[in-house]
Order: C-alpha cells, then sequence, then structure tokens
C-alpha cells in the first residue's frame, strides 16, 4: 500500500466518520486519482498532547498482528501552528453497534465470542506498570486504581444525588476495588471497546477491525471486558463476550463478569460526572441505578 501525502488528502474529500464525539475523524477518497482510501485523524481537541498522535500510532503497531487493526500510513505530532495528524489505511466492514440490533441469538452469539476473543487478546498483553502512555515508546505515567478515592474526589459533581445514593455508590466501589486487587498484574487496555470501535464483516460475523485507540492505556485485564457489556446486555451477547475471555483466562464466567463490571466502574463514574452528552447522560442513570440497589450489575 502506497503512502499519501497528508497534504494532498483534503484533494479526495474529507468525510467525517460516524460513531464518535470528538469529530476527528474522517475517509479520505483517492481511488478516483489512482489513490487509497484513508482514514485522517486530525489532532484538533483542546488539551490533546501534542504526542497523541505518535503514541496512538505506537499502539497500533505494538498490536499489529495480534488483534485486527488498520496499517498506520502516516503520522504527524501537534505544532502550535497545526494539529496533529494520523494517517491510517481504510479497513472494509459495518460498525458492530449497527449490525448487533438486526441478529438474532444465534449471531449475536458468533460475533460476541469472536469481540470477546479480541478482548482477552488484549488482556494477554503485558504491560509492566498501570498508567497513561506518554510517547511513542510507550512510556507509562503509574496511576493506582483506587476506585473508594475516586468516588470521594468526584462524588459531588453527582448532582441530586441523595446521601442514601451516594453512600450506596461507595458500598459499591469499595466492594468492587476488593475484586480487583485480585488482578495482580497490568496489560493493555483500548480504553473504549465498545460495538462502535468495533468492525465487523457483515457476513461471517469475524472482526476486521478494531478503531479508535486514543484511550488506550496500561491498566485493568478486566477493563475492555467491561465496556464491552456496559449497555448491550441481551444475555445472548453477554453470555459470548463474557464466556469467550473467561475460557482464555481460566476464570469462571460469574467471577470474569464480576471483575468486569468491577473495572468498568471507573468509567463509568467519569463518563458520569462529566455531563452534557448523551453518553454522559445515560452513564449517570446506570450509576445512579447500581447506586441504589448497591449492586454492580444494576440497570
Amino acid at each position: 500500500m502506497s503512502v499519501p501525502d497528508p497534504d494532498d488528502l483534503l484533494t479526495g474529500g474529507l468525510v467525517p466518520l460516524a460513531g464518535g464525539w470528538s469529530g476527528e475523524t474522517f475517509l479520505s477518497d483517492l481511488t478516483a486519482l489512482g489513490g487509497e482510501r484513508t482514514v485522517v485523524r486530525v489532532y484538533a481537541a483542546r488539551g490533546r498532547p501534542a504526542e497523541a498522535p505518535e503514541v496512538d500510532a505506537a499502539v497500533l503497531r505494538l498490536v499489529r498482528g495480534l488483534v485486527p487493526v488498520p496499517d498506520v500510513l502516516e503520522v504527524r505530532r501537534g505544532r502550535a501552528d497545526a494539529p496533529g495528524l494520523l494517517v491510517t489505511s481504510w479497513v472494509p466492514g459495518d460498525r458492530l453497534d449497527e449490525v448487533l440490533p438486526a441478529l438474532d441469538a444465534d449471531g449475536q452469539a458468533r460475533v460476541g465470542a469472536a469481540v470477546g476473543r479480541v478482548a482477552a487478546d488484549l488482556a494477554g498483553m503485558p504491560q509492566l506498570e498501570r498508567g497513561w502512555f506518554l510517547d511513542a515508546g510507550l512510556r507509562v505515567q503509574p496511576w493506582r486504581p483506587d476506585l473508594p478515592a475516586y468516588v470521594d474526589e468526584v462524588g459531588a459533581r453527582l448532582v441530586g444525588w441523595t446521601p442514601d445514593e451516594r453512600g450506596g455508590l461507595l458500598a459499591v466501589a469499595e466492594e468492587a476495588q476488593d475484586r480487583l486487587e485480585t488482578l495482580a498484574r497490568a496489560s493493555l487496555v483500548h480504553g473504549d471497546l465498545n460495538p462502535k470501535n468495533v468492525l465487523v464483516d457483515p457476513g461471517s460475523l469475524e472482526v476486521t477491525a478494531v478503531v479508535d485507540w486514543e484511550f488506550a492505556h496500561a491498566g485493568l485485564p478486566t477493563a475492555d471486558l467491561g465496556n464491552l457489556v456496559r449497555w448491550d446486555r441481551a444475555p445472548g451477547w453477554v453470555e459470548a463476550v463474557v464466556g469467550a475471555w473467561a475460557e482464555r483466562h481460566g476464570h469462571a464466567v460469574a467471577d470474569a463478569l464480576d471483575l468486569a463490571r468491577s473495572a468498568d466502574l471507573f468509567a463509568l463514574v467519569e463518563l458520569a460526572v462529566r455531563g452534557g452528552s448523551p453518553p454522559a447522560r445515560r452513564a449517570a442513570e446506570q450509576l445512579r441505578a447500581v447506586a441504589r440497589a448497591r449492586d454492580v450489575h444494576a440497570c
């Protein structure tokens, strides 16, 4: 595959790709000029470090051949006068969040097992310590996951909650932290592994690519599993996703699901306190249900 000149990408037009909330990812189609279809990510959001495109490119190169991902074609770090840029190959496939609702129980089970194996592969990629990646060398800024402390820190931003609801959330966080303490190692985490970031072949239901790696980090091995079963809770889907992961890593299915939902509480709280967007509002509703029931599995 030839590497495009990023300065020529606009010749093919940049069409926004649906699925994310950042509005930073575009399809560039140069096939009419004898070129390739490519995907262009522009790192224009405020607060993103200049190294962000290089980190994302390094993660894609790290997992290439282990999980299905696009090829990295070009990467440019951000500058004061220009945003960062990452150009990858275009991979055929339909977004799983568009495919999944139309599947019967057998189809949900088939694709769930395929995605569960991807999550299991990621959880099997060891990291020396937990934290966020800092640069193209994937150096880590260490982070120790402490869920009760995090709930204490941001809980005041859960507007309108009663004292009983806040107490319920803290109790769930403490129980979840006890479970997570049994996970002694760190692994690679996609950080946003859900059906909108998974492309599948609509016929075979095999995964063709995992995309949008901007939240990748070294973290809890069950974090991606928790993300996959956060919103989509059809029994066939959940059983297949968790079953495939549990089989690979030698856990009982029920234990794996407990660990997954416990790890996902970090992301659920972070989303809920952010406010504004539809995912944030949905997370706040689910987190409140968890707090009221004092059950990490509530929804």
